[in-house]
Parts: C-alpha cells; sequence; structure tokens
C-alpha cells in the first residue's frame, strides 16, 4: 500500500524470487506469442508447461478448475460452431441437412481450443500466483498512478478472489447443512443458493474497498512512498526487455503474413 507523505521507513525487499512484473510480462507476452503463431504444436506445448508449472507450484487444484470453467463452454462452442457449419469444410464425416461434421471444421476446432487453453493456463496461472500488493507495489514504483495499478492488479486476480469466496460460501452452506447430489436439480439449486450471496457479497466488498482506498488517498497525484518494497534485479529488467520485444516481434510477423497472404 502506498502512502502520499514521505520520509517512511519501507520494509525491507525480498530476495529470491521473481518480480511480480516480471511474471506479468511472461504471461502476457506467452498470449501474445502463441495467439500470433496460430501453431498447434506451440499451443499444446504452452499448455502442458502451464500445467506442469501450476503442478509444482502447487496451485493445480486452483488453477486447473477455474480453467475447466472457462475453457469447457468455450469448447464446445467451438465445435459446434466449426465442427458442424465450416465452409471451408470438404471431407465430410456425417450430414444432418444444413449441418456437416467436416474433418477439416474439427481440426480448426481442436487447433483454436488448444490456442484458447494456452492463453487462459497461461493468463490463470499468474493471477493465482501473483502477489497483488507486490503487483501494486511494483506498479506504483514505475510511476504507474495508485488507482490503474490496483485496479489493473484486481482485475488479473478477480477469478481467484471469486473462488476463494464462492467456497467459502458453500462451505457456510454445507455447515448449515445444505446437501448437494450428483442430480442436475440438486446442483443448479445449490448453485442458485451459493450465486445470490456470492454477487452480493462482492458488491458489498466494492464499495467498502472503494471507500477505504479513498480514505487512504489513492487517487491523489503528488510524489508517493511505499511502505512495501519488491526485489527486482538487472537481470530480470534485461529479461523484461527482450521478452517484450520478442511477443512485439511475433505480432509484426503475424500482420505482415495476414497483409501479404501468408
Amino acid at each position: 500500500m502506498t502512502a502520499s507523505s514521505a520520509g517512511r521507513t519501507a520494509t525491507p525487499a525480498r530476495r529470491g524470487r521473481l518480480n511480480p512484473l516480471t511474471s506479468l510480462t511472461a504471461a502476457a507476452a506467452t498470449a501474445a506469442i502463441t495467439t500470433a503463431a496460430g501453431s498447434w504444436p506451440l499451443s499444446l506445448a504452452v499448455a502442458a508447461a502451464c500445467v506442469g508449472l501450476s503442478v509444482a507450484g502447487g496451485r493445480a487444484r486452483l488453477v486447473l478448475p477455474a480453467a475447466a470453467a472457462v475453457l469447457v463452454p468455450l469448447g464446445l462452442s467451438l465445435l459446434w460452431l466449426h465442427g458442424l457449419f465450416f465452409p471451408e469444410g470438404r471431407t465430410v464425416l456425417a450430414a444432418w441437412g444444413p449441418a456437416r461434421i467436416t474433418a477439416e471444421g474439427l481440426d480448426f476446432a481442436g487447433q483454436r481450443i488448444l490456442l484458447l487453453a494456452a492463453v487462459v493456463l497461461a493468463l490463470l496461472l499468474f493471477s493465482f500466483s501473483v502477489s497483488v500488493p507486490d503487483l501494486v507495489a511494483a506498479l506504483s514504483a514505475r510511476g504507474v498512478q495508485g488507482r490503474f495499478a490496483f485496479v489493473l492488479a484486481s482485475t488479473l486476480t478477480l477469478l481467484p478472489a471469486i473462488a476463494a469466496r464462492a467456497r467459502r460460501i458453500r462451505q457456510a452452506q454445507e455447515s448449515r447443512g445444505l446437501v448437494v447430489s450428483r442430480r442436475l436439480m440438486s446442483r443448479l439449486g445449490a448453485f442458485r443458493l451459493q450465486a445470490v450471496p456470492l454477487v452480493l457479497s462482492l458488491i458489498e466488498d466494492a464499495g467498502t474497498r472503494a471507500a477505504a482506498l479513498e480514505a487512504r488517498g489513492l487517487s491523489n497525484t503528488g510524489p508517493r512512498t511505499s511502505y512495501r518494497e519488491v526485489a527486482d534485479s538487472s537481470l530480470q529488467r534485461a529479461a523484461r526487455t527482450v521478452v517484450v520485444l520478442a511477443a512485439l516481434a511475433a505480432v509484426v510477423r503475424r500482420v505482415f503474413q495476414a497483409g501479404t497472404g501468408g
């Protein structure tokens, strides 16, 4: 958390861990490069690497369910759209009136699902691993306005926060006698009972947090100091520069190929 007044002693910098800006740059660049490349082997490799890192870091039980919640409906919609109604499809596997399952459509949908999985897993791995206070402090130390830094950090970590809040609500309701069976109607009823307090608590939390941040002068202009220092190094700064340049090169190459019909 930052403070407007100067001359206060900051907490010691923590060594031996990545600066949150390095993690953010790596996640964003991975998503950009993977999307620009449009190569299913690269997408598969990135997705596998993200799963491996989440397992090694003890975040798999958080990252994988969240990724499944995002990817399953999107993947099914891609299979429905491109698998049945792919205009460039020539190898028809099955047909029902205007709907045709084609090999080309399934291949296109599969590649897009892999690409989406790689991007989602990379961003979720960062979201579930980053320290929000460290990220806000790192952004503020580089001149980013406090309000924007907090909004960016909150957006990146919104899904983990919602998942944690939903888990606490479910545990509280189960302790009061809520029983969820495997039947679909039971699960839908439990979802309704959990969704209402989840939304209301998030709205209340947003108002409380906004008032607290305003009272602490988050939107004030002028020089700011921080009680929290985040370790950084010349090696990490150089690595961030290289990664950003690589992402820009991949995007430019993709745009050039699209412009030339490649």
